[in-house]
């Protein structure tokens, strides 16, 4: 887990509306976490140098914006407003959760003044155990289809597929099928 969760990355004042993006905003959240990578956490200790700032796989899930951000310093998954059904505005440094098809996934909000409120949940951070960015971006890939595909229907007992369709329903029935005893 990420040492800042609860605490903003850009705290801001109180709670600012978010517009939504109505375009996916992959190019625009490259350029800006390329520029901080540049300006302000190049130097840090913290960051792995073998890595490079990515964005991955921005899609629209009921109608707002999810996918991962790799930098040298964190990966995360990012929510953005798209005008959809997971938004939610909240203050900067709250918490909350949103039900997506995995099951429900805690989000950070923060407020960026380039970005404007944003949600995020960290994946990885510290990255410094993330050897290149292939890792990352397999990382980031394997986070995100888990996290927006539909899970697994479970895998059927072979033995209590092939019984009949019907069965003794009775109290007694139901016992001896939790037993093993038919």
């Amino acid at each position: 887990m990420s040492e800042r969760i609860g605490k903003p990355f850009l705290a801001s004042s109180p709670t600012r509306s978010a517009g939504p993006w109505r375009d996916d905003p992959s190019e625009f959240l490259a350029a800006h976490f390329e520029h901080v990578w540049q300006t302000r956490k190049r130097d840090l200790p913290s960051v792995n140098p073998a890595l490079t700032v990515d964005v991955i796989g921005f899609s629209r899930q009921q109608g707002d914006w999810l996918g991962v951000v790799v930098t040298p310093w964190f990966i995360n998954l990012f929510m953005f407003s798209g005008g959809g059904e997971l938004w939610g505005d909240i203050p900067a440094g709250q918490r909350r959760y949103v039900n997506l098809p995995c099951g429900t996934v805690q989000f950070i909000a923060d407020d960026d003044p380039d970005l404007g409120p944003y949600q995020y949940c960290p994946l990885i951070a510290p990255v410094s155990s993330v050897p290149d960015m292939a890792t990352a971006r397999k990382a980031g890939l394997d986070a995100l289809a888990a996290i927006i595909e539909l899970p697994a229907p479970p895998v059927a007992d072979t033995a209590a597929a092939a019984e009949p369709a019907q069965r003794d329903v009775s109290r007694r029935g139901f016992l001896r099928a939790l037993t093993g005893r038919r």
